[in-house]
């Protein structure tokens, strides 16, 4: 294509053109069955042999951890909230949240709807432009588990190191910042992410868990919302979003064919470190709005002196061809979602941008 968006919306979010082009090329007639892989029977052979190699390549890019099962769920984030609680807050226990922002708020209220909850740490204090401290924290002995977003998409912070929560499971979030790193994934008991930030399109959730945690779900829940059915039918007791599945080990290969998650993370840093050198390097023109020490490489958030003065740089920008830079309509202002395939050319597209914005109106 001649012309493609600077794409930088925050989900769904933009995806490799190499994927998009196979994806393509392959979406009438699928490995020669005269089907797309949308039509045919989760089932059938050529499908699962797709539904396989995802669990496996991801798992492999992860380095291949011992004892963990990817399961393929829909619902995005939104229902792994309630999951949580019904297959894990037992009575008895206490399921601690760490409250950084919008979304760990959701986790927090379905939670609560459940049993008992307790907020670890909190950023409120602050008005959630900073994370929290974790290395300092009491767990009661009857935790049920940990809970940690670990990037704010709408507030714009991340955390860049995890606590130490001995026997009591960590659970992790990671919508919007999953594969953008590397992760030792021993170190988490459970991570779940909606597929439309860095792994592909809406549709499919993923789900990276301990297999002993997913084995003996309550009786009394829904079946369907119970882990160990997913566990033991490995993601096909009903029928799986197939064609986001194929999309996510579709995106999963070009994540190999950069370099893995080392490679994907040098790309990362040079991209956030960009656009903040051109934010604190303005001379107060542009702000940015989260501590220094917890800015997201993910979503990048950031002010102009008044609303009327953001208007006009969103408006200005629509007409050069910039998408997403429109702050969420809760906390307003502006915001880059920078994740895995926006190009490094596109985010120096919008330094430039901003330059000339600049000149014009400083």
């Amino acid at each position: 294509m001649n012309k493609r968006a600077f794409n930088f919306n925050a989900g769904p979010a933009a995806i490799p053109l190499e994927v998009l082009e196979r994806a393509q090329a392959e979406f009438v007639d699928f490995q020669g069955t005269g089907m797309s892989i949308m039509e045919m029977s989760h089932r059938g052979a050529v499908y699962e042999s797709v539904h396989d190699e995802a669990q496996k390549r991801l798992l492999g890019l992860l380095g291949a951890p011992v004892g963990y099962k990817v399961l393929f769920l829909t619902g995005g984030a939104s229902t792994q909230f309630a999951m949580l609680p019904l297959n894990f807050l037992t009575e008895g226990k206490t399921a601690g949240y760490v409250r950084t922002g919008s979304w760990s708020d959701k986790a927090i209220a379905e939670a609560r709807l459940i049993g008992e909850t307790y907020i670890a740490a909190s950023s409120e204090d602050d008005k959630f432009m900073s994370v929290p401290d974790l290395h300092q924290l009491q767990i009661p002995e009857n935790a049920a588990y940990l809970h940690v977003t670990s990037n704010e998409t709408i507030e714009g912070t991340q955390f860049k190191e995890f606590p130490d929560t001995g026997s009591t499971p960590l659970i992790v979030d990671m919508s919007s910042d999953i594969l953008s790193r590397s992760l030792d994934v021993n170190r988490f008991d459970l991570i779940y992410a909606g597929a439309q930030k860095n792994l592909g399109p809406s549709g499919v959730t993923v789900v990276i868990a301990r297999e002993e945690l997913l084995q003996n779900s309550p009786k009394h829940i829904p079946t369907v919302l119970r882990y160990d059915t997913h566990f033991k039918n490995n993601s096909l007791y009903n029928t799986p979003p197939a064609f986001s599945i194929y999309m996510v080990n579709q995106v999963l290969k070009w994540i190999e064919e950069q370099g893995g998650l080392t490679g994907i993370e040098a790309l990362n840093v040079k991209k956030a470190d960009l656009l903040y050198q051109a934010i604190d390097q303005s001379s107060g023109f542009f702000r940015g709005c989260v501590a220094e020490s917890s800015r997201s490489n993910m979503n990048v958030t950031f002010r102009l002196s008044s609303e009327d003065i953001e208007k006009k740089f969103i408006k200005e920008s629509e007409q050069e061809g910039f998408v997403g830079l429109k702050g969420h309509r809760s906390v307003g202002g502006l915001r880059a979602s920078i994740y895995n395939a926006v190009p490094y050319d596109t985010v120096k597209a919008l330094v430039d941008f901003m330059a000339e914005f600049q000149r014009k109106n400083g």
